[in-house]
């Protein structure tokens, strides 16, 4: 939120009162309190004026929190997120000659200037480097009387709507991504982000994830650690800063150091909390009726028909929202007039060999059954004179379930479990940000400001915990649409309604990469978008780019997604794609226990893998898939593309190769241009890289051991270990195998034989 007009001067109504000054400090355990105020040129000074007190913190080694706060006497009533912290690593020195605190968190450093008048806080790495802070007017409480609270007639009481106003320093050629799913350019210099979860699609500046986490191209990342509405002007209000307000009494952030962006990754993760694994299964592709199409056995059978006869592989089926009577939206029950025998038909589905997923929200329309019993058991959302909130703005009349109450979530959870033992695998947890605000109130007593991002999380924690329960460790996934940091631990995440056209496919990616970016490792799209239907063109080179990002949905709106419907090629370049996917399952499961542990996604933005080439901060238009596969996804119906081959660490490794065609080779640090036919794109595998396949199975869930390759190019540099995972238990290694440089570009392997393929 923009509070200036230019460097000198406030927007009308608007008042800020800067802090300058260090009144006092103590030290006391392992943090620091400081007393802020303004610019002291007399005792006077501090009559008639606030004061804003902070606190730095640790909560665990390379990270350093700032807690900002004017009042102290408001209500907390929460929610908060949680938080994982240690003890023990901090160390605090006091310079009284030089007016300098130092606070180290293992390798991260906060200086703060206590001479007077002279506040600012440098953080610091451990070369000594500058990496952000806050210096001249960057720490402020604004007082805005443009706000409907406050009324002239109440003279010196008149209430004005304050904010915490934090300014976090940015240097030359920075650049900032992340901050969740956005769909906008990656890179975020420039923008004006609100952390606020709307539907809004993916062609506009809302988003449904919103995550107030970015990280630098300097070299950290920093955390806002609050759940309510998250103002920043990435460089669109001050040139040179990121601001960052709340309305309230109080703003807390950390930062994040990383000697590399997944290091930042790491720590962050650790922090909020690792993103869970999911089964094997989930790697298929899925299948939905689409939205508003025909739910019939009689249409889905001839689909699912028609993959068999073509050799289509295929895993999940999923229901959409119209597996439930209309106004019913969310009762959990098939329509039994398109469905009269639900059981038999989730029978007759799991006897092909399919998963089974279903749509649900967390409202209920009115004319539910469960509408009455919710109302009678206070298990919704009610207005402050204690009737249920309730609007027609999705299905008429709706409530919404109340989260913060704990027989509601075991009624809730109750209506899941039914699903499960007729044989549901996962839950589309779809909506969950259109949650009201003013004139609410909650079970628990949560503040409904907070609440508004914060509810997703509760949703995908209910629903998600219990599937696990049911089925074990790894094993419970959804298909989320809204999060909230720490929602990584509540996979997967679908991308949002996209139109079918290249540039939404290529939006899809932008906000993918971004949210990639903020902690979570899965994430999918809707192949061939969602509203519209897609050209040929465009169906396959968004199933091309599908069956290479971490889980792979057909779904659209009124439109089939099956894919002779727009041509028998569609048909071949689905089926070789889905192949390849389950090829590469081994790798696929590596990386993900890989992320599982450090926070590292699947799908990466090139500089998250080559954060030494410079050429790859701006490239949004292709990624990493894992840390070996290059893609570049083809946004053009004429087939052309153009990509960057990132440079490798060392030339001595060999070059980049194409999987299509081995004997074609890419130099390190170039642009290309080619165009491709619909049966290829570029994937280049990169030098003195390792990657294990098995293309000897028909389904990601098949033995991972039996049959495994190693595809080798170039001259490995090091020692590599490669990881073959349990397809059943996906948190479980089976095997490693150790391989390591031998004469003549050979490599020497030990542990599980394995076959060596040299692809270059």
């Amino acid at each position: 939120m923009k509070f200036t007009a230019g460097m000198w001067c406030l927007q009308e109504g608007v008042a800020i009162e800067w802090m300058s000054n260090v009144e006092r400090f103590s030290v006391e355990d392992e943090s620091v309190n400081l007393l802020l105020n303004k610019f002291q040129r007399h005792r006077g000074d501090t009559l008639n004026s606030p004061t804003v007190s902070a606190q730095i913190t640790s909560p665990s080694e390379g990270i350093v929190g700032v807690k900002l706060v004017h009042w102290v006497g408001q209500n907390d009533n929460g929610p908060h997120y949680h938080l994982n912290t240690s003890k023990d690593h901090i160390a605090i020195q006091h310079n009284k000659e030089e007016n300098k605190l130092n606070y180290k968190s293992g390798p991260l450093d906060l200086d703060i200037n206590t001479a007077a008048n002279e506040l600012d806080l440098i953080f610091r790495s451990p070369t000594g480097k500058k990496l952000t802070g806050q210096s001249f007017r960057s720490i402020g409480y604004v007082r805005d009387q443009r706000s409907e609270k406050h009324c002239y007639e109440d003279g010196i009481y008149a209430e004005k709507q304050g904010y915490m106003l934090a300014g976090l320093d940015l240097g030359v050629g920075e650049k900032v991504y992340g901050l969740g799913e956005r769909f906008g350019p990656l890179v975020k210099n420039g923008q004006v982000v609100d952390m606020w979860n709307e539907d809004g699609g993916t062609s506009s500046e809302l988003a449904y994830k919103n995550i107030p986490f970015y990280i630098s191209s300097r070299g950290y990342g920093v955390f806002v650690n609050h759940p309510g509405k998250v103002s920043l002007e990435v460089q669109s209000e001050r040139t040179t800063r990121v601001n960052i307000s709340v309305a309230g009494e109080e703003i807390e952030y950390f930062v994040v150091y990383g000697a590399t962006p997944k290091e930042i990754l790491n720590r962050y993760t650790s922090l909020t909390g690792r993103p869970s694994l999911v089964p094997s299964w989930s790697y298929n592709l899925w299948l939905t009726t689409s939205f508003t199409t025909n739910y019939d056995e009689e249409t889905v059978t001839g689909f699912l028909d028609g993959f068999r006869d073509r050799d289509i592989p295929l895993g999940v089926f999923h229901f959409d929202c119209f597996w439930m009577k209309s106004y019913h939206w969310c009762d959990f029950n098939f329509d039994s007039d398109m469905f009269p025998d639900a059981v038999g038909y989730l029978k007759r589905l799991k006897e092909r060999g399919l998963r089974i997923s279903v749509w649900i929200n967390p409202y209920v329309g009115q004319a539910s059954p469960l509408f009455e019993e919710g109302k009678k058991n206070g298990y919704f959302i009610k207005r402050t004179d204690g009737s249920v909130w309730q609007w027609d703005f999705w299905q008429a009349g709706m409530a919404v379930v109340d989260f913060t109450n704990p027989a509601a979530c075991k009624w809730y959870n109750s209506h899941l479990e039914r699903l499960i033992e007729m044989g549901v695998d996962s839950f589309k947890t779809d909506f969950a940000e259109r949650i009201p605000v003013k004139g609410v109130q909650y079970h628990n007593g949560a503040d409904p400001e907070r609440m508004h991002n914060y509810y997703a999380l509760l949703y995908n924690k209910i629903v998600y915990e219990t599937l696990s329960t049911r089925v074990g460790r790894s094993q419970g996934l959804l298909f989320a649409r809204s999060t909230a940091p720490g929602g990584q631990a509540y996979p997967v995440h679908w991308g949002g309604d996209c139109e079918s056209t290249f540039e939404a496919m290529a939006e899809s990616l932008r906000g993918g990469l971004s949210l990639m970016l903020s902690g979570y490792i899965f994430w999918a799209s809707d192949i061939g978008g969602f509203e519209g239907t897609p050209p040929p063109a465009l169906y396959k080179r968004w199933v091309q780019f599908g069956l290479l990002s971490s889980h792979s949905r057909l779904h659209g709106s009124s439109s089939f997604r099956v894919p002779w419907i727009y041509g028998e090629d569609c048909s071949d370049v689905l089926r070789d794609c889905v192949k390849r996917k389950i090829l590469l399952t081994p790798y696929i499961l590596q990386e993900a226990l890989r992320g599982h542990r450090d926070g590292t996604p699947l799908m990466r933005p090139l500089f998250l893998e080559f954060p030494e080439d410079l050429n790859t901060y701006a490239v949004d238009t292709q990624y990493m898939f894992g840390p070996n596969l290059l893609v570049a996804p083809v946004f053009s119906e004429e087939g052309e593309v153009t990509f960057y081959v990132p440079r490798s660490e060392d030339d001595e490794a060999g070059k980049w190769v194409s999987w299509f065609d081995h004997s074609k080779s890419y130099e390190s640090g170039c642009w290309y241009t080619e165009t491709h036919d619909f049966d290829t794109l570029p994937i280049l595998i990169r030098p003195g890289s390792v990657t294990v396949v098995n293309p000897t199975i028909k389904a990601p869930e098949d033995d991972a051991l039996s049959g495994v390759e190693l595809l080798i190019n170039g001259r490995l540099q090091g020692e590599i270990k490669i990881e073959i995972v349990n397809s059943a238990q996906t948190d479980e290694v089976l095997k490693t195998v150790q391989l390591s440089p031998a004469a003549h570009g050979k490599v020497e392997a030990s542990g599980h034989p394995v076959k060596l393929v040299y692809v270059a």
